[in-house]
């Protein structure tokens, strides 16, 4: 059984997205760490790389499963790859 042309292209845009998603994270998780001391204006009343250790991070985390799973439901129903809820 080969894979179709519908399955390529649904499995494209999912790599698409988790690709851009993990770059995300990437800036969030490394990036913002690694330019801390240059990042010291204030936000909130704290230092930016304080607040986005402490919060901003973990903000940015729940968007983006949040944006994922959105995403991929959206991607699912386009494509007809809804999983069986019979279990």
């Amino acid at each position: 059984m080969g894979v179709t042309r519908r399955q390529r292209a649904y499995w494209r845009k999912n790599l698409i997205v988790t690709a851009s998603l993990l770059a995300v994270w990437f800036v969030v998780t490394f990036v913002v760490s690694f330019f801390a001391r240059e990042l010291s204006f204030s936000f909130f009343g704290w230092p930016f790389s304080f607040w986005m250790g402490a919060q901003g991070a973990l903000l940015v985390y729940g968007a983006i499963i949040w944006f994922y799973a959105r995403y991929m439901d959206k991607l699912d129903a386009q494509y007809a790859m809804q999983e069986d809820e019979e279990a």
